[in-house]
């Protein structure tokens, strides 16, 4: 997993609080405006601004002016992308916090409604490749209290500059395959989002594998980081334990085949090999999954079936 600096750290705040059918692509949340328009950022995309703005910047609601064009679909909701972050005080000029550029690891944000809203819109009007000038309200920041700790008092607006270096989508994108007789039942929801239904029988004794969809893209191998959408059921009584769904953001693992792993052992083993774009289901044994040790909500020696959605490998 990655790690940011001082503001994004301190601020679930600005990484939290700050970190089937085609439909069409959504609008952008935000757009340009006087605010955003007077952002003057020069420098090359992917390594660190200079960034110029009169001040005090007040708009009235969060704008968002693209300063280097981006290619594909803006940003949506659920979507993880990979970015370099500046942030200032709008009010003061202050310089808050630059990093992900240059040879900083690039900082993960997912576009939801955890996210700080000013910067959840703005992320909305970028793309992969974009360089945005962001500019955002006292209420789509830190509201009236403002966050002293960060140098933000209560009024000031913010403004972001963000290079989106890489953008993954929110679900698998590979072509629809059928399973085996007795394999668990998954149904999408529109979002992405799957149900599963186990069968009322004895689970497999081994780690069994199907892929319910086929991606298009590069073959993960033992100890990348990989950016995975999954949920996770127990086999004994169809109950969901984890899912990065509910938690409102893709996530990144490293898989291995050994030592270095985050993940069980089933669970690796079901993404090593696959194509990016590619769902997953998994049927994983005790003996490949939390053994005789219970863990959380998920008794020892339980059977788990996961659905993964391989998003990419960084």
């Amino acid at each position: 997993m990655r790690s940011s600096l001082a503001l994004i750290a301190t601020a679930g705040a600005v990484v939290i609080a700050l970190t089937g059918c085609t439909a069409p692509a959504p609008a952008p949340e935000s757009s340009p405006g006087d605010s955003s328009d007077a952002v003057v950022v020069s420098g090359d995309f992917g390594e660190a601004p200079r960034v110029e703005f009169p001040t005090p910047l007040s708009p009235s609601e969060t704008q968002c002016t693209e300063i280097i064009a981006g290619e594909g679909d803006v940003l949506e909701e659920g979507q993880m992308s990979l970015i370099g972050l500046a942030v200032y005080n709008g009010a003061s000029g202050e310089e808050l916090q630059v990093t992900g550029f240059g040879d900083d690891e690039p900082v993960p944000v997912t576009v939801s409604t955890s996210t700080l809203p000013g910067l959840m819109k703005g992320l909305t009007c970028a793309r992969e490749g974009s360089r945005v000038a962001v500019v955002v309200p006292e209420a789509d920041g830190f509201g009236p209290d403002g966050n002293p700790s960060l140098g933000v008092q209560p009024g000031d607006s913010l403004v972001f500059v963000i290079d989106v270096e890489r953008a993954f989508p929110s679900r698998a994108t590979g072509s629809v395959r059928l399973t085996r007789d007795g394999f668990p039942a998954v149904v999408l929801a529109p979002d992405g989002r799957p149900g599963i239904t186990v069968p009322k029988a004895d689970p497999f004794e081994n780690t069994e594998v199907e892929v319910l969809k086929a991606g298009p893209g590069p073959v993960v191998e033992s100890g990348d980081q990989v950016v995975v959408q999954y949920t996770g059921v127990t086999w004994a009584d169809n109950e969901v334990f984890d899912s990065t769904w509910a938690n409102g953001s893709p996530t990144i693992v490293t898989v291995a085949d050994g030592e270095g792993s985050q993940v069980i052992p089933g669970f690796a083993q079901a993404v090593i090999g696959q194509q990016v774009g590619s769902q997953v289901g998994v049927v994983i044994p005790p003996v490949d999954g939390y053994g005789d040790q219970a863990s959380g909500s998920i008794p020892a020696n339980s059977t788990l079936f996961f659905v993964i959605d391989i998003l990419g490998v960084i």
